[in-house]
Order: C-alpha cells, then sequence, then structure tokens
C-alpha cells in the first residue's frame, strides 16, 4: 500500500525513514481522534471503560483500542515482518469470559476509528474487525525488543491516569532499529499552545479559552510531535480530521528548545504521582541549582514535549529503588527532544539505552532531559553532590 505525500519534510533518498515517519505521523493522528471521543466519554460517564490491571493502574478502553488500532494499520502498511511492536498492553483482561462488555466498546471504538482511514491517506479494513481480529492485534504487540534488528514501540496512552482525570496524555510511537531511536511521534490531543496554560486543569483551560478563543487560522489545543534522528529539526503540527484538506505550510511549525540558560528562569517539569518520582529529591535539587519556579507537575510524556517546544527547560525524574523504567515511555520523547536541540542522558549523563529489551536496564539514578548542555551540567553536577543524601 501507497501512503499519501510526504509530510512536507524535505525529500532525500529512500534510507531517511520519511515514508515510515509519514505512516506514524497518520498513524498516531487518528489514534488521538479516537482517544478525543473515549475521553469525552469518561469524564463523567461510561466508568465502565475503566479497569484496573495487576498493579492498580487504570487502563481504559483507549488504552486497547490505541494499540488495536495501531498495531493492524502498521501490519498493513508494512508487513508483518515490518511491523514488530513492542507495547504496554495485553490482550488478557479483554479475553475474560467477564470482559463482554469491556470489549464489545473496544470492538466498536477500533472499528469506528478505522473506518476514517481514508481521511489519513491510508486504506483501513474492506469490513468492519471481529473480536478475534481485534484481540489478534492487541497480542501481536508482543516483542521483546533488543539490541538487534528493528521494532516499533508504542504508548497507546501514557498517562492513563491523566487521560481518564479528563487532563493530559500522550499516545508515543517509535522506532528503534538495532538499539537505536530512529524516528519519534508524539500525539497529545489536549496541549494547550498558550504554554502557561499547562499549569491547570482541563476544566479551568476551557473556560479560559472561551474567554480568549484563538486567532483566526491558528488553533489552540492538540498537536502531534515528530522527529527523525539524525535530521536536526523536530516538526509539530495540529490535530488534523482530514489529510486532504490539511495544509501543509501554513500549519506545520518547527518547534525548537528554549534559548535559557540561567536556572533562575527556568521551569522544570516532573511526574505528578510521588509514586514515580521523588519530588521532595527534585526540590532539593532545584534549590541548589537556583531553580526559582514552582514545578511543571504534568502527566505522561507530554513533559518531553514542552522541552522540545521550548515551554520548559528541565525534567527529572528519580523514581524509588527497584522501579525499572520501560522503554514505551521515553523513546519518543527522547528523539524529538534531541532533534529539537536538547539532551536527555540518564543522572550520570550516560545516553539511555534502548537496546536490552522492554527495560532501561544500567539506568543510572534516574533521568534528565533539558533544553541544552549548560543546564544539564549543573543538574548532573547537583545530583552528584547530593546522591548519597537521597535515600533512593
Amino acid at each position: 500500500m501507497q501512503t499519501a505525500r510526504l509530510l512536507g519534510l524535505p525529500r532525500v533518498d529512500e534510507g531517511d525513514r520519511s515514508r515510515e515517519l509519514d505512516v506514524a505521523v497518520r498513524v498516531v493522528q487518528m489514534a488521538c481522534s479516537l482517544c478525543q471521543r473515549v475521553q469525552s466519554g469518561l469524564v463523567g460517564r461510561h466508568r465502565e471503560q475503566i479497569t484496573s490491571k495487576d498493579d492498580d493502574s487504570p487502563v481504559t478502553v483507549a488504552d486497547w483500542g490505541v494499540q488495536a488500532v495501531v498495531s493492524w494499520l502498521l501490519s498493513e502498511c508494512f508487513g508483518n515482518e515490518n511491523a514488530s511492536i513492542v507495547a504496554e498492553e495485553d490482550a488478557y483482561t479483554l479475553s475474560r469470559k467477564d470482559a463482554t462488555t469491556l470489549l464489545e466498546s473496544v470492538i466498536g471504538v477500533v472499528n469506528e476509528c478505522l473506518s476514517e482511514a481514508p481521511k489519513y491517506g491510508l486504506e483501513g479494513p474492506s469490513k468492519p474487525l471481529g473480536a478475534q481480529e481485534i484481540l489478534d492485534a492487541i497480542h501481536n504487540c508482543n516483542s521483546s525488543g533488543g539490541s538487534k534488528g528493528k521494532f516499533w514501540v508504542l504508548d497507546p496512552v501514557d498517562g492513563t491516569l491523566g487521560f481518564v482525570r479528563g487532563d493530559q496524555y500522550a499516545i508515543a510511537l517509535a522506532l528503534i532499529v538495532d538499539g537505536e531511536v530512529v524516528l519519534g511521534v508524539l500525539g497529545c490531543p489536549n496541549y494547550p499552545m498558550r504554554k502557561e496554560w499547562l499549569n491547570y486543569h482541563q476544566r479551568y483551560y476551557r473556560l479560559m479559552t472561551m474567554l480568549s478563543p484563538p486567532a483566526h487560522g491558528s488553533w489552540h489545543k492538540g498537536c502531534v510531535m515528530y522527529a527523525r534522528k539524525g535530521s536536526g529539526v523536530a516538526w509539530m503540527q495540529p490535530l488534523v480530521h482530514d489529510f486532504a484538506e490539511f495544509d501543509w505550510q501554513s500549519s506545520s511549525r518547527i518547534i525548537r528548545v528554549s534559548s535559557i540558560t540561567d536556572p533562575a528562569f527556568a521551569t522544570f517539569c516532573e511526574p505528578v504521582e510521588k509514586a514515580n518520582s521523588s519530588h521532595s529529591f527534585t526540590a532539593g535539587l532545584a534549590h541548589s541549582v537556583g531553580l526559582r519556579k514552582q514545578p511543571l507537575r504534568v502527566y505522561s510524556m507530554v513533559k518531553y514535549a514542552a522541552i522540545a517546544r521550548g515551554d520548559a527547560e528541565i525534567f527529572m525524574k528519580f523514581a524509588r529503588a527497584g522501579y525499572k523504567e520501560k522503554i514505551w515511555d521515553h523513546a519518543a520523547g527522547l528523539v524529538i527532544i534531541q532533534e529539537a536541540g536538547g539532551v536527555v542522558t540518564d543522572a550520570r549523563g550516560c545516553p539511555l539505552d534502548f537496546s536490552k529489551g522492554l527495560y532501561l536496564e544500567g539506568l543510572d539514578r534516574g533521568i534528565i532531559a533539558c533544553s541544552g548542555p549548560l543546564l544539564h551540567e549543573k543538574i548532573i553536577k547537583a545530583v552528584d553532590a547530593s546522591w548519597d543524601s537521597s535515600n533512593l
């Protein structure tokens, strides 16, 4: 199957991953549309579409729906041999006898989404997918990753807790070849175009957009960011509902990290949930390097998006002992920040290693992403100076 025109990116030789990036952006755009429909139903209604995993973390119809859609489309576009996928969800819960209603909801959102594939320049199924086909698509995302070969990495709904609360979340898709992240796409359906609104819950944000509507020809919320390794550029585009009517020249934008180097004016991000990161340790680091602003606590890989777009300068995450970082929580965001001009390493200053399977094995202390090397060096030195007293 041939996809429609390329994303307005420079046309270079066939080995540059342009077609894979083109398909990935379109697929993530479709996934954003699916998530928006599901989220609008979850806020205050349809709570039966939310369940819990064995670790008590939430999972929704959107998680399974996006995974099924992405898996099916990548397989159709590239063939099963080139659509190996590492993804967060499995089909076990949906396969249970007591999950009939949940499975029916997933079937509905998947087929509704795939029916719109032609609007995105992709080819959908000739008839609606059945239950087993959808379960198979979810189950086929069973790659274990590694240092050899090519595989996709998907987090269908990164920040599910934010998603069910009507707040920030992201759809993250990346391609890894021989252990290196070569392209990444982040769909951020609730990302506000005015960065100061990132601090507020969506209910407040909706009120503010009514009081101060976007200018004609602009968009006020929701975007997809993407980058290809080695290109030296990262892009952002609005959510698109019909690619045939989309004006690439006026709507797609190049994004760059912030030029701020003085910690006094820098904004730092950290996870919302204390279980995922030590707020007290990051607060101590912030004080020691002279960060004066209150931390921006945002769900999901939207934190990576904020740094790539220049809305924040630093992301710090220091997990509790025993926690293992998954590759799908970082792959797409890493390449987008790097191509936008930023730096992402572990807290020792070493590159993140995506070649060891499902986890970032060998991760030293935590993860630090910065808009540039000067801020990054200051954070690394502060970690070295205070780590022994961190109790992490």
